[in-house]
């Protein structure tokens, strides 16, 4: 990389003195050099660059070289991204990919050693990380911790596997990310004590104010589906130095609104003090993961940005290693690694494969939740309209093993108020198998074949148009221009919302109705499952 000398003045946020004074920031061979204290500078704000605590980067549909060009415009110079979703599906080469794919761009990517996969035995996954994988991962320098371990029955009731893969992340003194929805009381005081130090999980005050208590650092979430903000943020008065800002997953538009950003934006709009902002967003997560990324102090790697107000934080430029690669409008990241790799091996099916047999007496409903990851349960008479039941938005929603022919798995859900038509999608946490919910069988044929058709995708079918974003990438990604994809999905979104859809995300809270390891009831390519009891169930009872 070019070595980078130049300077910017302007008025500097000093995140460690706690204050903001007017400077000249001299930078030398890509680091800072010096930095001078001048009575007067122009009304810009020099502040570190921001980071997303935990982040899958696989679900902003776009490879992280094109994921870069777009977090790059919000102040975002880091993530620590957990690359989890590709591990399900193409194993250790999947991990290399994303990190081969992010050194080719400037952007400070770093990676953890997936801890689930699969995430659970109640599924069909791509791949399999055992012991030997996890330490091969663990031993490498670039692998920065050990990811979220989803897996918290494992870790409380001392499961030997799991507590092995702890054992490694310590052997090799890296941080081990947690994963415990709703996790309170002796179970809780167990999960911390095994040496789990996060959590992005958390959804109430109590429970993140109780896992602080245990020594745990609390990411606070926004991403597309799951939003955590609103109910978190009041802990930052109390415990500045145990937050963090995360996203999590988040869809390409909104990475096209906005990141990290927007949360200092909202918190500093809630009164909270800024130097306590930026910890959580630039400071915390630096110290707590060990990442090379600078915090403007004089030696630092010269990862910085300027903003025009601290209010706001609209970005006019944003530079890392000392390069500047944003500036008012004009985006100066540039990639071109193309490759491509995926798991994919099923023919199309037929609508007769969609069909269900009604049974009598009372059916188990999934409800899907906005804003949330989690879902409710009902069980509900079978009525003698039959099913789906368009009126009370009770729709049949599939999965479909997608490593190998198998007939779909088959149940019902209410929350995503589709009238006609289907959506479909091969981002399905955590397995990816595909994930459709529709009014009709025909409509969910439709949808899935079109996902089929591309070996990964997004789908809507409205019962006279279909339209489609590919994913070649595992299924998960797109490798084309990442403001490309986001319009596409865009469209799409759109598509779904004129279906009848009243979610905020339907494509992002479809992506969750197959994740097991969080609660209430879910659905796998193996059948309906209870996430609290770790237990299939049957849909008619």
């Amino acid at each position: 990389m070019e070595n980078n000398n130049f300077s910017i003045k302007g008025q500097l946020v000093d995140i460690f003195e706690r204050s903001i004074y007017p400077a000249e920031v001299i930078v030398k061979n890509n680091k800072i050099h010096s930095i001078i204290k001048l009575d007067d500078a122009p009304r810009v704000f020099i502040l570190p660059g921001f980071v997303d605590a935990h982040v899958h980067i696989e679900s902003s549909l776009l490879v992280p070289s094109e994921f870069a060009k777009l977090a790059v415009v919000h102040g975002t110079v880091a993530t620590v991204s957990d690359p989890h979703e590709i591990a399900n599906v193409c194993g250790l080469e999947g991990v290399d990919y994303m990190i081969e794919n992010g050194k080719s761009v400037p952007l400070k990517f770093y990676f953890g050693a997936p801890s689930c996969v699969p995430a659970t035995s109640f599924e069909t996954a791509g791949a399999n990380f055992g012991l030997g994988e996890t330490e091969q991962l663990l031993s490498r320098p670039e692998i920065c911790y050990l990811a979220e371990m989803m897996n918290w029955p494992g870790v409380i009731h001392k499961d030997e596997e799991v507590m092995a893969k702890l054992a490694l992340a310590k052997k090799f003194g890296k941080p081990i990310d947690g994963h415990a929805p709703g996790l309170l009381g002796e179970e809780a005081d167990r999960y911390a004590a095994a040496g789990i130090s996060t959590d992005h999980e958390c959804f109430t005050y109590e429970e993140a104010q109780n896992k602080i208590r245990l020594g745990m650092k609390v990411a606070i979430r926004e991403g597309s589906a799951a939003k955590n903000f609103e109910a978190l943020i009041d802990l930052m008065d109390k415990h500045p130095d145990r937050l963090m800002f995360c996203s999590d997953d988040k869809h390409p538009d909104s990475l096209l609104e906005g990141h990290i950003n927007q949360l200092a934006a909202r918190a500093l709009a809630k009164g909270k003090d800024i130097f306590d902002v930026l910890r959580a967003a630039s400071l915390n997560p630096v110290q707590h993961y060990g990442l090379d990324v600078g915090l403007l102090r004089v030696g630092d790697h010269a990862d910085f940005i300027l903003v025009r107000d601290l209010l706001d934080f609209e970005v006019e430029a944003t530079y890392i290693f000392g390069q500047l690669v944003y500036e008012k409008g004009i985006n100066y990241i540039h990639s071109e690694n193309n490759k491509i790799i995926n798991k994919f091996d099923i023919g199309k099916l037929s609508t007769d494969e969609f069909s269900c047999k009604t049974k009598g007496g009372s059916l188990n409903v999934i409800v899907a939740k906005e804003g949330q990851l989690m879902t409710d349960w009902e069980k509900i008479p079978v009525r003698n309209g039959g099913l789906p039941d368009l009126q009370n938005d009770i729709l049949k929603i599939a999965v479909i093993n997608r490593y190998q022919q198998a007939a779909p798995s088959l149940a019902y859900i209410r929350g995503f108020g589709i009238k006609k038509g289907a959506i479909a999608s091969s981002v399905a946490h955590d397995s990816h198998n595909i994930i459709a919910v529709g009014s009709s069988d025909e409509a969910l044929k439709e949808a899935v074949n079109a996902v089929i058709e591309t070996k990964g995708g997004l789908s809507a079918y409205d019962g006279g148009s279909l339209k489609s974003l590919p994913l070649p990438v595992a299924g998960l990604m797109s490798s084309e221009d990442g403001y490309e994809v986001a319009k596409t999905y865009m469209e799409l979104d759109k598509m779904a919302k004129g279906m009848g859809s009243k979610l905020a995300s339907p494509f992002m809270t479809l992506s969750f109705m197959a994740l097991l390891v969080i609660p209430e009831l879910k659905l796998s390519d193996k059948g309906l499952f209870d996430g609290r009891k770790f237990k299939f169930v049957s849909v008619f009872e």
